[in-house]
């Protein structure tokens, strides 16, 4: 009799531990990196959505495209949420990062903007066009000079085509290659500038009404959710992608932005 009782009190242990650490398991908050801006605005919807599903996140916001995967290497963030494909992709090749994208979010239309002309076409001989200094959304922009007539890549070039690409440049445009994050505040002192989506929208630019040149609605440079590789499987990974393709959250993103940043679940 006396060992039935320790035999079921060890087994009413067993499960009470199991049972908390379960418990622990469902609390934990998860860290999610996103850069300042409509990733960050739109994450804060994402955050209440998961709530009702238990999933508690917190957002760390950044200001450049380097640390947040820097990040989630280090296992200082379980998520991010700020970058495209082409761009993890990149990432993972420079990097040897293993990381793994969960689900697609959001896409942001890049546009060139300008202080001093109102058009491409009246650009002068010479003039500096500023473009993100990262491969891929630097390569983004001249393939969009390239669509509009101003320049000329080579045939092999693909989405990460740079400056040494250029195999034609009639007005001899001057690339001027800078930090994403500086080409809003540089259009004083430039020609011209292609500025991302979601800087643009920080900066008060608006893509539709505002850029001279402005890249088309079908793109490969969808938003996506990048987790580590080992935790892909993971239940939250499934609640925090579940959340943002939420009604709610899509809802958000047409309101909000206007049709300057498209939901693409």
């Amino acid at each position: 009799m006396n060992t039935r009782k320790l035999i079921t009190s060890l087994l009413v242990g067993l499960h009470l531990a199991t049972a908390a650490l379960t418990a622990q398991a469902e609390e934990k908050t998860i860290k999610v990196g996103v850069t300042a801006g409509p990733h960050a605005q739109i994450l804060e919807v994402v955050k209440k959505v998961a709530e009702h599903d238990g999933l508690k996140i917190q957002i760390i916001e950044f200001t450049d495209y380097i640390q947040p995967n820097a990040a989630l290497a280090s296992n200082d963030l379980d998520a991010n949420s700020y970058q495209h494909l082409p761009f993890l992709q990149q990432q993972i090749k420079d990097r040897g990062y293993k990381f793994a994208s969960v689900g697609t979010t959001v896409a942001y239309p890049i546009g060139i903007y300008s202080h001093k002309v109102k058009s491409l076409a009246d650009l002068k001989e010479g003039a500096r066009v500023g473009i993100p200094n990262d491969p891929t959304n630097g390569g983004r922009v001249l393939l969009l000079l390239q669509t509009k007539g101003l320049i000329k890549l080579k045939a092999d070039a693909g989405l990460r085509a740079t400056p040494l690409d250029v195999v034609e440049n009639p007005k001899k445009l001057k690339i001027v290659e800078l930090d994403a994050a500086q080409l809003p505040r540089s259009l004083d002192d430039l020609d011209a500038a292609a500025v991302n989506g979601n800087y643009a929208e920080t900066a008060g630019l608006i893509p539709t009404r505002d850029a001279i040149a402005l890249e088309a609605a079908q793109s490969p440079y969808a938003n996506i959710i990048a987790v580590r590789d080992q935790d892909k499987n993971q239940p939250w990974v499934a609640k925090l992608v579940k959340a943002y393709h939420s009604d709610e959250v899509r809802h958000y993103i047409q309101t909000a932005f206007k049709g300057n940043v498209i939901a693409t679940f």
